[in-house]
């Protein structure tokens, strides 16, 4: 089952954000990445928190992902070091990942009054109980395998899930009704398109098999 969380990554559930301040931020990222990579300081990094932290970029934001706190710290501190030598000011998020809502949770700076209510407010909104009825399109060939992959899925998640048959279902067609927190279920959605992408290619390596 694909998912899209830390633990795809090795657990690097810290994170950083960087918003560059400057009129060119796209070309500056290009030219501190520069200096990132094969520069001493990285190396010292890395010499400090092995292959715990990682650090890209994705247009004009930098990002650095860790597995612990302390290799962010450190990968913090070689990353503004950099913008110094640059002479680039940022402004910079960090972040822990929250399992239960699946979502990035920012520690530091601090969150305002503000943000704090309008994130109290997605997660009760997050936690609201609803039914879903899904859809997906699986061969003949796979399909209880399908299922129970999809089954497996929905008691990770913490969702009650059932399979269900219907006249205007096709038959390489599969529905099941899923009850839990919004979120989970957004979730679970996630892993049936991701699970029914992977068998419609597994299938089609089957039939195209000369076995």
């Amino acid at each position: 089952m694909e998912t899209n969380t830390p633990s795809d990554s090795g657990d690097q559930d810290w994170r950083l954000k960087a918003e560059l301040h400057t009129p060119d931020a796209r070309g500056s990222l290009d030219h501190l990445m520069m200096h990132l990579r094969p520069s001493a300081v990285v190396r010292d990094v890395e010499a400090s928190v092995g292959k715990d932290a990682v650090i890209t970029h994705d247009g004009e934001l930098l990002f650095a992902y860790a597995s612990t706190e302390a290799a962010l710290k450190a990968a913090r501190s070689a990353i503004e070091d950099a913008l110094r030598r640059d002479e680039v000011t940022a402004s910079v998020y960090v972040s822990h990942w929250d399992d239960e809502f699946d979502d990035w949770r920012q520690t530091d700076p601090p969150l305002r009054a503000d943000e704090r209510q309008a994130q109290a407010a997605a997660d009760r909104d997050a936690e609201t109980i609803e039914t879903r009825t899904l859809v997906a399109s699986v061969g003949k060939m796979i399909r209880a395998e399908f299922e129970q992959s999809l089954l497996e899925w929905a008691e990770k998640l913490g969702v009650e899930c059932k399979l269900f048959e219907h006249p205007h279902l096709l038959t390489k067609q599969v529905g099941f009704t899923v009850t839990g927190p919004k979120h989970k279920l957004d979730e679970f959605a996630q892993g049936l398109a991701a699970e029914e992408r992977q068998t419609i290619r597994a299938e089609g390596l089957v039939l195209a098999s000369p076995l």
